[in-house]
């Protein structure tokens, strides 16, 4: 059995910070109030969700009445592109996003092309990162919202938002990212970002998971998702999630307090953990950008290896990685990240994402490093590949 299991999938979820729990647990039992009610136990819930919106607004830079608390990043990223498309004057509505988008802004884009709405998807290079002057040349006259997300989940190259942020700024054009992976991680002031709609979660900085916020710039028309009542000032209907809400305040809160050192801290296990696989294992390759990527993310293809066979024996050595989503729900098709950057097919379903976080030490990226080794080199003695090692793709250097 291993000495303890160690998470290094941070990018999927966190755990939850102890001080998170302590501050969510008055509002499971006793603080039960609803914070639209008007008596006392209302009024104290509505006060605590108050402070937790201030903490959420702070960390972006943002004014508190511009956030509007959600489920998750998912409905965050709906909101955003289906409000936006829905608020626009004409039904001729066009749309700018990337092929590395997550999910949630993809299959939403795809969703509104399917009702009419007119959708460009702009390539990426090598590193996943998309050019600033490709989005320049797709904007038109009826171009109503650019969505770039901050960085991206598998690969974790940072996108150039602030330089996108003033080509859609000068256009007259509303420019949305999701910062599911950086909020909490790196630094997000919208302003300095040049962005009117932000997405965020909270399970993904030591928060719960059920909960995230949509920052929506003040004077932005953006039209409701969900129907119903009147909260959150209008814009979204539903009860308010408030243990949710006040652990996401306080996560904002940790998280402004010790996200330089944090992330730091995590650069340096990230390139631990990066130069000990490239150095000590054949035909590894670094996917995304070698600098310009997530503090916590180190996400590789390996020759020979399957990724899915390569999680089930770390983790019977009681490590916690992912294959970066390398196929789709079990189809067997590649990550469209990884298509999308031009990796073979063959070497995505090698895929390995490593991502580190608060928890992580020194010694957990050794001992990982030493089981990753031992690991490779068990499937490559049965992979039916091994000829095939070193073939497609070369990455060109940052």
């Amino acid at each position: 059995m291993p000495e303890r299991r160690v998470h290094l999938d941070h990018a999927a979820t966190t755990p939850v910070d102890p001080s998170v729990l302590t501050a969510m647990l008055p509002f499971l039992a006793g603080n039960f109030g609803n914070p639209a009610s008007l008596y006392e136990e209302g009024q104290i819930a509505r006060s605590a969700v108050d402070v937790a919106r201030r903490n959420v607004a702070g960390l972006l830079g943002a004014d508190p009445s511009e956030i509007v608390f959600t489920s998750g990043g998912s409905e965050s990223d709906n909101h955003a592109l289906r409000g936006v498309a829905s608020a626009a004057a004409d039904g001729g509505v066009h749309m700018i996003t990337t092929a590395i988008e997550h999910h949630a802004v993809l299959s939403t884009a795809r969703h509104l092309r399917s009702q009419g709405a007119d959708v460009s998807i702009l390539p990426v290079d090598g590193h996943g990162l998309v050019d600033p002057d490709d989005v320049r040349r797709a904007i038109t006259p009826r171009t109503a919202l650019v969505s770039v997300m901050h960085a991206n989940n598998e690969v974790g190259s940072i996108q150039p938002i602030a330089e996108i942020g003033r080509i859609t700024r000068e256009a007259g054009v509303l420019f949305h990212t999701d910062a599911v992976q950086t909020f909490g991680h790196a630094a997000t002031p919208v302003d300095q970002l040049g962005v009117d709609l932000l997405s965020l979660s909270g399970h993904k900085l030591y928060g719960p998971k059920g909960i995230g916020a949509l920052y929506v710039r003040r004077g932005t028309l953006v039209a409701r998702l969900l129907h119903g009542g009147g909260q959150e000032d209008g814009r979204r209907a539903g009860t308010l999630n408030v243990p949710g809400i006040i652990g996401l305040g306080e996560a904002a809160a940790l998280a402004e307090r010790s996200l330089v050192s944090d992330a730091a801290r995590c650069v340096l296990l990230r390139d631990r953990v990066i130069d000990g696989v490239l150095g000590t294992i054949e035909d590894a390759r670094l996917t995304g950008h070698a600098e310009q990527r997530l503090p916590g993310n180190a996400s590789f293809c390996l020759a020979d290896v399957e990724g899915e066979a390569l999680l089930l024996l770390l983790d019977r050595r009681g490590f916690t990685v992912s294959s970066g989503s390398a196929c789709s729900s079990g189809s067997g098709e590649a990550s469209h990240v990884l298509s999308a950057i031009g990796v073979p097919a063959h070497l995505a379903h090698g895929a390995l994402r490593v991502t580190v976080g608060r928890a992580t030490t020194f010694e957990d990226v050794d001992r990982f490093l030493e089981a990753l080794r031992d690991s490779v080199r068990v499937l490559r003695r049965i992979s039916p590949r091994t000829g095939a090692r070193g073939v497609g793709f070369a990455p060109a250097m940052p």
